[in-house]
């Protein structure tokens, strides 16, 4: 009989990066200085953009490690179960003493867009070193996935670690930080921005698709391998230095936006190292993100194969 340990051994994607737990406020409107106001729902729940990617290449069948924090607070155990949940290996989330784990304040309006503050708490003590320890299992990845909610430093450590070791990196520039250095950005294979991500390193004014296009085209001139632009509703934009894709968005009816870009990531982490065809992946990752708003909250209204299988059937 087929030990089917053997293929769970084989580490395909890494994820280093941050979780959060989610404290969604869904409101009517935001309340003015000084003001308090009733919001008619609250949502607890585990997030953060790291984890949330690392859920969706898991729930979607792929075999995902993670490297990351918690604190030492009542959340962190609830991280820890909850990613081991979903088959995610935690070997390496471990616990900072004296110190909160992250947390993610969300307000969502009634139009399904969202606001966010994040808290980062054990995610900024998640360092180089930590990637060093890791290295025999990482070794064994095929995609390293990276974000920006945890230190620099680690980052462009891990950015170096994969090209080292011959293994692709994406990169999603979120939370955009307009000190991220372009020369890393463009070591990584694939480098991930949303609308407001791209305007805010690139200087540019983001108000239509050529808009995007022109302000893509300044990073690709810089370097970049492969840019993909998610464009919410719109769907998303992939741009090499040779050639242009749209892929379109189908329409939904969207009742919470937020996570929607982390679960297209994750969705297309697990079709490109399991396909190899980028075009493929982002038109799966369009329908994975499209099919996430329609449910409340981040991680929890990520499909399983199963139902996003019936969801295909529907819209492919």
């Amino acid at each position: 009989m087929l030990n089917i340990n053997i293929f769970r051994e084989k580490k395909m994607i890494a994820v280093i990066g941050s979780n959060m737990v989610d404290l969604i406020t869904y409101t009517h409107t935001m309340p003015k200085e000084g003001e308090t106001l009733e919001a008619p729902d609250f949502k607890l729940g585990c997030g953060g953009k790291g984890a949330n990617q690392a859920v969706a290449a898991a729930k979607l069948g792929s075999n995902v490690m993670m490297l990351t924090k918690v604190g030492d607070d009542v959340f962190a155990d609830n991280t820890i179960r909850n990613l081991e949940s979903f088959g995610i290996e935690t070997k390496y989330v471990e616990k900072v003493k004296g110190t909160s784990s992250g947390v993610a304040p969300i307000f969502v309006n009634p139009s399904s867009s969202n606001s966010i503050l994040i808290i980062k708490g054990a995610n900024n003590y998640l360092l180089p070193e930590d990637i060093d320890r890791a290295a025999e299992d990482l070794k064994r990845c095929k995609l390293i996935v990276l974000q920006l909610e945890i230190k620099l430093e680690t980052v462009y450590h891990a950015i170096e670690f994969g090209n080292k070791h011959g293994i692709q990196i994406l990169l999603n520039p979120a939370p955009a930080l307009k000190n991220l250095d372009i020369n890393y950005a463009c070591k990584c294979d694939f480098f991930v921005p949303n609308e407001s991500e791209l305007e805010i390193m690139t200087g540019m004014a983001i108000n239509s698709i050529d808009n995007v296009r022109k302000a893509a085209k300044t990073l690709i001139n810089k370097g970049l391998k492969n840019i993909i632009v998610t464009l919410g509703q719109q769907g998303s934009l992939w741009m090499t230095q040779d050639s242009e894709l749209h892929v379109p968005a189908p329409r939904v009816n969207a009742v919470d936006t937020s996570g929607a870009g982390d679960a297209f990531i994750g969705c297309f982490s697990h079709y490109y190292v399991n396909i190899g065809d980028i075009e493929t992946a982002m038109r799966k990752a369009s329908l994975y993100a499209a099919y996430s708003v329609m449910g409340k909250g981040t991680q929890a209204s990520y499909p399983s194969i199963e139902k996003f299988h019936d969801f295909l059937q529907l819209h492919e």
